[in-house]
């Protein structure tokens, strides 16, 4: 499948800010059944200075400065994506989830692809025992590990809330996990928190989910969202398995990956600094359409 995806973040000030600097992770990435085809971004103001890099995980990383006074940036970002991806069934068989934590913790390879980076708590996920008992009862003595996050996935689908007005970024783990409401970040956190306390390698997956209006709707413009979700290390033999526990899915050809980290303070789309005073508001508007 290919996608073109619109990505459209616009801050607006109550006062003109004298100086921005930011970082913006918007490139989708390419490798494990995807592949970049095009990828612009148009900033306005312009920005005095723009460095690339990629960061530890591979992130392609876009740094701004605005020097100049403005009441309003405007990013926009458009990307062509190729996606073709091939996941095992929900129940197809797998190595035993004890085997496959005890490989990962046996890992020499510090490197971005290596299991044993995300193994350990990170600044928005640490490790409960309350979640890591909730996450145990998916994972019995000898359970395929496919198995058991297949299960915990479902559970987080069907227990947990969606309600956009439940968090905000800042909401601890342990509040959301407590309340049992949020949105796909806090889910993607709960679970990853569940998979760590049993010693399984997990990641934060952030990226965009195409979206089909229901029969006889329209498609609205700039409804879609970014959205985000889990990548568990399942062995040597299948690899990183994406699960997206805000929609019980194994993920496949509709997600579209643009970034990969600990937790979402590895991944953000656009974060950084600004010199000003008083209130700004954000607009985010996304659109994920199919081409082929």
């Amino acid at each position: 499948m290919i996608y073109d995806i619109r990505h459209v973040t616009s801050y607006s000030y109550e006062s003109p800010v004298s100086y921005s600097r930011c970082s913006l992770r918007l490139e989708p990435r390419s490798g494990d059944g995807q592949q970049l085809v095009s990828h612009t971004v148009e900033i306005r103001p312009r920005p005095a200075d723009r460095t690339v890099r990629h960061d530890f995980f591979g992130t392609h990383t876009e740094s701004i400065v605005i020097e100049t006074s403005h009441r309003s940036l405007r990013i926009d970002s458009r990307s062509r994506v190729s996606v073709s991806r091939r996941v095992p069934a929900r129940d197809a068989p797998s190595r035993p989830w004890e085997e496959v934590r005890d490989v990962a913790f046996e890992s020499t390879s510090l490197g971005p692809e290596s299991p044993i980076g995300y193994v350990f708590v990170s600044p928005l996920v640490p490790v409960q025992q309350p979640v890591t008992a909730y996450a145990s009862l998916s994972f019995p003595k000898g359970a395929g590990i496919l198995a058991g996050a297949v299960d915990l996935m479902h559970r987080i689908r069907t227990e947990f809330r969606y309600d956009p007005k439940a968090t905000v970024i800042s909401t601890p783990l342990e509040e959301v996990f407590e309340k049992r409401h949020g949105v796909c970040q806090d889910f993607a956190h709960v679970m990853i928190a569940g998979l760590r306390g049993l010693g399984l390698p997990a990641a934060y997956v952030s990226g965009y989910l195409r979206t089909i209006p229901p029969p006889g709707k329209p498609r609205l413009q700039g409804a879609d969202a970014t959205h985000a979700w889990v990548a568990l290390w399942c062995g040597e033999g299948l690899g990183w398995i994406g699960f997206d526990p805000t929609n019980d899915i194994l993920v496949e050809n509709d997600h579209i990956v643009l970034a990969v980290g600990r937790d979402f303070s590895d991944v953000s789309p656009v974060d950084g600094i600004i010199v000003g005073s008083r209130k700004q508001k954000l607009a985010v508007a996304v659109d994920v359409l199919l081409v082929e």
